[in-house]
């Protein structure tokens, strides 16, 4: 009787011609938003609560720089490939179901993380992780953009990326926390009953949302891009890795750049000429979206790289804690979700352009301080920076994001929400591979540089090397010979700590060149200020399964 009684009430919304994007109570869009908020925050978290333990899972495990990349790479990668995927998931299954099973795919797979007991597993378990993630966050924003009309997009989107906001700020200190006084594997396990809240309140306020007109898979397309990011980063974080002695020109590493580049041609035949696209490639014809795109792959790759850059520096160069280089972070999400509403309100009334240009201004300037770090570098020049990173991230996502998906028709943004997570995704996966290859790179010569530079023969090395051995004696007692070997030591741990950081400056001058890349599209973008007629998508083309 249910049953018979819930398609009734279906036929006689439909045959009313009422709205199936907007329920009745004008709250409902606001709870959703809350709702949505919740696995954002968690989601994200994810991607900023592990850059302060990677030191410490190193030491854990035993590995290098180019392993341990890949517990952030993995998660990124599997969100890449999952997040055009969502789309046609939610289409045939439901959007509230697929949201819900994100949930558990990620909550799931965070309590395996903290079950790994070395690094293949802990990468493996990022891999499901980033799965349920590369659901949760596509559909939240298509969710968002579904239920709110064009003139509060500016607005909602800005509350949306508070969560964002709010786990850059506390998902480093968070993080930092817990490996200080517990363990590493407990970043993880907070992930769990968060999830668990999540799943709740989806399962009691979400209403479920199906389209009808659901389209064929595109295996080939899915098949062709899991075969070609994955391949390709490998090849270029191992590029310069320890164990490859061969560097780039070893048989291994140039087949796997010889794979990724034909299954990416054949992505973007079989994308370009399917009347099914797994990514419709075709929606970056529209202007003003393939141009955001652009700026946000470009933006991705520096922004991502140089977060996971910073943490490296403040704990193996200047001796801070796990907690302390965490906390650096905190201002950063409070300023990106103070002033990420006034942009989304100020891109709604004014204009969208000009926040998005102060907003990478303020990037490139951000990362251009970074570039000047040293070992004598103080507290407040590494908050200032990070201020500034903050505002532009604030004034430049929301504006963006609107931009993008103004002119998007409804039946596309599912479709178009997803494209912009996946590039997003794999420019800040090519971040992270591209500057960890590029750090490895600048350390090696920076330490021959100085290295020959010291010159154990030099009457200034015999000068200093005395001078120290007789200050430890003085302090440690011992032989002098005993001293001399420990005063030698550290001369040669300083060289060290000096490639290092000459090696982080190079990688942020290198971030700042590119986040400057991005001043390019924004120029050509279009910013007239007449409104773009939404495309409204037919009530008999989808349905609400109350």
């Amino acid at each position: 009787m249910r049953k018979v009684s819930n398609t009734h009430r279906l036929r006689r919304k439909l045959r009313n011609n009422d709205s199936v994007y907007h329920p009745k109570s004008p709250l409902y869009k606001w709870f959703v938003l809350a709702n949505v908020m919740l696995g954002t925050f968690m989601a994200v978290l994810d991607s900023t609560i592990v850059n302060v333990s990677l030191p410490k899972i190193m030491s854990s495990f035993g590995v290098g720089l180019s392993t341990i990349q890949w517990v952030i790479t993995a998660y990124m990668l599997a969100m890449a490939a999952m997040l055009p995927t969502s789309g046609w998931l939610a289409d045939k299954f439901g959007y509230k179901k697929v949201y819900f099973w994100g949930l558990f795919l990620f909550t799931f797979g965070s309590l395996l993380c903290g079950m790994s007991n070395d690094e293949t597993t802990l990468i493996m378990s990022r891999v499901l992780q980033g799965l349920g993630a590369g659901m949760i966050q596509p559909l939240g924003m298509a969710i968002i953009t579904r239920e709110f009309p064009p003139q509060q997009r500016g607005i909602a989107l800005g509350f949306w990326s508070i969560a964002a906001a709010a786990s850059i700020s506390f998902g480093p200190l968070i993080g930092g926390y817990l490996v200080d006084n517990f363990s590493w594997q407990l970043i993880f396990d907070v992930n769990v009953p968060v999830g668990i809240l999540a799943m709740v309140f989806t399962v009691i306020i979400q209403r479920e949302f199906i389209n009808k007109n659901v389209q064929k898979f595109d295996y080939i397309g899915f098949i062709s891009v899991v075969i070609f990011l994955p391949v390709l980063l490998y090849a270029l974080s191992e590029g310069n890795a320890q164990t490859n002695s061969a560097g780039w020109s070893a048989p291994y590493i140039l087949v796997c750049f010889a794979v990724s580049a034909v299954a990416f041609v054949v992505f973007l035949t079989q994308e370009l000429t399917t009347k099914n696209p797994l990514i419709d490639l075709r929606l970056l014809g529209n202007y003003n979206f393939g141009m955001t795109n652009i700026v946000m792959l470009v933006f991705s790759m520096g922004m991502f790289g140089s977060t996971f850059l910073l943490p490296l520096y403040l704990q193996n160069s200047m001796g801070y804690t796990a907690l302390q280089s965490g906390a650096v972070f905190l201002p950063v999400g409070i300023i990106q979700g103070a002033i990420a509403p006034v942009s989304g309100w100020f891109s709604d009334k004014v204009s969208a352009k000009v926040p998005i240009i102060a907003g990478v201004g303020l990037m490139v300037i951000s990362f251009y301080l970074n570039s000047q770090l040293s070992f004598l570098t103080e507290r407040p020049f590494v908050m200032t920076s990070l201020y500034l990173r903050g505002l532009g991230m604030g004034l430049m996502f929301t504006p963006l994001t609107t931009l993008g998906l103004l002119t998007i028709s409804r039946e596309k943004m599912a479709q178009a929400s997803g494209i912009s997570n996946t590039i997003r995704q794999i420019g800040g996966s090519l971040g992270v591979a591209v500057l960890s290859t590029v750090l490895t790179s600048r350390v090696n010569f920076h330490s021959q540089m100085f290295g020959g530079a010291v010159q154990s023969g030099s009457q200034v090395f015999q000068q200093v090397t005395h001078n120290m051995a007789f200050f430890i004696q003085q302090h440690a007692g011992g032989s002098l010979s005993t001293a001399l070997k420990q005063s030698q030591s550290l001369i040669m741990s300083n060289v060290g700590t000096q490639a290092f950081i000459q090696g982080v400056d190079d990688d942020f001058l290198l971030a700042a060149g590119i986040t400057l890349i991005g001043f390019i599209p924004i120029i050509l973008m279009r910013s007239k200020k007449n409104k773009v007629k939404q495309l409204e998508k037919p009530v008999e083309e989808a349905f609400i399964i109350e």
